[in-house]
């Protein structure tokens, strides 16, 4: 998680609270770390961070939202900034399709 922190904090990403949540929770078996943040502003964020070998397709991109639709439930709450760390070879349709919907890579 101090990996995290400080790859957000060189983008100039602070945030108050940060905490993680299990994967299990959201009843899904991906192999992804999901965090929760209240930043300086008072506004939630969530940052997803995705390690895999294989290149993250479109039809993955659509999954990482519905994840997300599902984390704002279980937050109960809107989260308006959304990040995603992806360490693995991204397709470019899917991370045009991702900037389009307001996420940002860090």
């Amino acid at each position: 998680m101090k990996s995290i922190v400080d790859q957000l904090r060189q983008h100039n990403i602070l945030c108050q609270t940060f905490t993680p949540v299990a994967p299990k929770e959201l009843g899904t078996r991906k192999k992804i770390s999901l965090y929760v943040g209240v930043d300086m502003n008072g506004y939630y964020c969530s940052v997803m961070v995705l390690v895999k070998k294989s290149r993250v397709l479109r039809k993955e991109a659509e999954e990482l939202f519905a994840l997300h639709k599902k984390l704002e439930k279980h937050q109960e709450t809107t989260i308006k900034k959304k990040y995603i760390h992806v360490d693995a070879p991204l397709c470019s349709k899917a991370q045009a399709m991702m900037e389009q919907a307001g996420w940002k890579f860090v």
